[in-house]
């Protein structure tokens, strides 16, 4: 690890080494930290990307880290804990940045890309942590077809039960609405649901019921136990921001109730610090990996082209001065 790069890259998650790629491609010299904390490490595989579907998210990460070193970035493991402006005032809108790790290093970077992700901040049952990303689930695009035609129970914990609950019920004609006591359909949703021949469950949802490392049931606070197979769930998706808090930008809650993210531009993700980007699931919680991928890519051509343009109008300043004398 250097002292100084051109783009720091705090996070090495698909956004983040993505974007670490195309700028070593731009011949950037690029340093990654990785926390080693992926959200999607409890999955038996990443889906929806093409080429890659099914892969182990930590193979898929090793590749990640193997092509941004071919490109000559530097991709550490650390925890990045805050960030700092260290701008000289006098040479103008230059932006500069030194990046605090938890193990006393610094290192400084003219821009800096933030892909921290997120943290999926589950209901409080027993039974949901331990089988998070196995067969308890929340997105039908990237577990659907794994739970196909299985008895599928939607927990009620969540504004976006029922959007959840209809989404379901294009994998498997067997879904079990749990309303959990938190949950009220109003007298449309009702019918939809009964049009659609999904089962609703009135009550309070205690735990999970697991035989031979397998779920098997729902348990009601009453005792009564429903029988499923898997279940889908709506955690709160909380941005992992520590290090754009420091820098004074904040997280803020989602439109859509689900969360609190951290937001950019739609134009590569520049956020209203001057030299900052963030890319991946800290702005956009509910991309997909290749969604996140994406959005690194294209964080890094515009941190590029932003350091072109930079680099090109100190060239013409430094040939007017030189003119001048």
């Amino acid at each position: 690890m250097a002292d100084e790069y051109d783009v720091i890259v705090v996070g090495g998650g698909p956004a983040g080494l993505s974007a670490a790629v195309t700028l070593g491609r731009a011949l950037r010299s690029v340093l990654v930290i990785d926390a080693g904390e992926p959200r999607n490490a409890p999955a038996a595989g990443v889906h929806g990307f093409l080429s890659r579907d099914g892969i182990d998210p930590k193979e898929l990460l090793a590749l990640g880290r193997a092509e941004a070193r071919q490109y000559g970035a530097d991709v550490v493991s650390g925890v990045a804990v805050a960030a700092r402006s260290t701008a000289d005032p006098t040479a103008g809108s230059v932006p500069a940045f030194a990046v605090d790790l938890a193990d006393g290093h610094t290192v400084g970077a003219r821009r800096l890309l933030v892909t921290t992700g997120l943290t999926d901040v589950l209901p409080e049952i027993d039974g949901i942590r331990e089988r998070w990303g196995r067969d308890v689930l929340h997105c039908p695009y990237c577990h659907g077809w794994e739970v196909r035609n299985k008895a599928i129970g939607i927990l009620g914990s969540v504004p976006m039960a029922l959007h959840q609950t209809m989404l379901f019920r294009q994998w498997s004609p067997d879904i079990t609405l749990f309303l959990n006591d938190l949950v009220d359909p109003t007298e449309e949703q009702w019918e939809e649901l009964a049009a659609r021949s999904i089962t609703v469950v009135e009550g309070k949802v205690q735990s999970l019921q697991v035989t031979d490392d397998a779920l098997s049931g729902v348990v009601l606070a009453s005792g009564t136990v429903i029988p499923v197979e898997a279940v889908v769930t709506g955690p709160r998706m909380v941005a992992r921001s520590v290090v754009l808090e420091s820098l004074g930008v904040s997280a803020v809650e989602h439109p859509m109730g689900v969360g609190s993210h951290v937001e950019v531009t739609a134009q590569g993700g520049a956020t209203s610090v001057p030299g900052v980007w963030a890319a991946g699931n800290v702005t956009d919680l509910t991309g997909q990996v290749m969604a996140s991928a994406a959005s690194g890519v294209m964080a890094g051509a515009v941190i590029n082209a932003d350091l072109v343009n930079e680099e090109t109008r100190l060239a013409v300043q430094a040939a007017r001065t030189a003119f001048s004398r």
